[in-house]
């Protein structure tokens, strides 16, 4: 794997999300268009590009009827004639990926049968893209298991249990990520659910993120906070092209934009570890507090609690040692509200 797919499955926890830009079939089967997309995720700041490897035959009966979503945006008749003319062959492949290693951009596909996986593995991918069609397709998933790549795993239109039932088939060892997701193209927003993330991630441990299917720029910056740690995300060069997944796609712009949002959010969010920042270094000593004689005090005189006030700057004993001053005699005399420095103190 390359950098951006390894950090995936590596075992320190890196704080940038991975976003994988979905080019899928929205290249209609036109390589210069699939060149250009390749270039604008590149340009949008995008770490992966996702295609679709596929043999029709293999993949859907040559009379299924369209999904609700593809009525209104493909002209074909059924989903066997719209698909034929998006399948990549193996020259195609070899293309694409010389280019994205020229471009330096990961490149990931999604096999939908062992023949086609079979073939990304001969072009050396050293990852594998799993669509919700296949969460719960255990034949398959097992053939997948056997090639003993790392998988990032869709889960749209599955329920818990499902996903359950799959898990138990990897062993916790096994490199596998999983995708929260809604299979419907745009996904109404209220039906998210960024929750199930967080889910995932104390159910089974594993890298966790979300395949977004919204028409939100800022899902993915929202999904980043629920704590996601790839993103996939559609896009397009032309959201009125004759395709299934153009309409709820992204444009360039739209994509930079979404992109954008989720590496803002990721520097609000930090790495979760507790520290005096550069710029309060400068405030600390003016914000907090020492400690101070509350009244005048005589040289010799024995702290106690009731001896000791706080106040601004904190330049003398921090109030946190105020254990550690009490019982310790005064060398020297003190005013009121003047500061007790570690100087002017000795054992008892």
């Amino acid at each position: 794997m390359k950098h951006s797919l390894a950090k995936i499955f590596s075992k320190r926890q890196d704080t940038a999300t991975v976003v994988i830009a979905e080019i899928g079939v929205n290249h209609n089967g036109d390589m210069d268009q699939a060149i250009r997309m390749i270039d604008q995720a590149k340009a949008a700041g995008a770490d992966v590009v996702k295609f679709q490897t596929f043999k029709t035959e293999l993949l859907i009966s040559r009379h299924q009827p369209k999904m609700p979503y593809q009525v209104k945006t493909a002209k074909e008749t059924n989903q066997f004639d719209m698909l034929k003319k998006l399948e990549l062959n193996l020259l195609q492949h070899k293309k694409l990926i010389a280019y994205c290693r020229k471009t330096q951009i990961d490149f990931l596909s999604t096999p939908y049968d062992p023949e086609s996986a079979a073939l990304l593995v001969q072009l050396g991918l050293k990852a594998l893209k799993v669509a919700s069609t296949d969460t719960t397709n255990l034949p398959f998933l097992r053939y997948l298991r056997s090639l003993g790549l790392p998988l990032i795993l869709s889960t749209g239109v599955s329920a818990m249990d499902e996903v359950e039932c799959v898990m138990r088939e990897f062993d916790k060892n096994y490199p596998l990520a999983l995708l929260h997701c809604v299979s419907n193209y745009p996904c109404p927003l209220g039906e998210l659910n960024l929750r199930c993330i967080r889910t995932y991630q104390e159910k089974f441990g594993r890298p966790t993120g979300f395949s977004d299917h919204s028409a939100s720029l800022d899902v993915g910056a929202f999904a980043v906070c629920a704590g996601a740690r790839i993103l996939e995300k559609h896009f397009t060069l032309d959201k009125n092209a004759s395709g299934p997944d153009h309409a709820a796609s992204l444009t360039f712009a739209e994509l930079k934009d979404y992109i954008g949002q989720v590496r803002k959010v990721e520097s609000l969010l930090g790495d979760g570890q507790k520290r005096i920042t550069k710029s309060e270094s400068q405030i600390k000593p003016h914000m907090q507090k020492s400690l101070v004689a509350k009244r005048p005090l005589k040289r010799g005189k024995i702290l106690r609690e009731a001896d000791l006030w706080t106040m601004r700057p904190a330049t003398g004993i921090s109030p946190l040692a105020v254990d550690m001053v009490m019982g310790k005699r005064l060398k020297k005399k003190k005013g009121r509200f003047e500061q007790i420095l570690l100087r002017d103190l000795e054992d008892a």
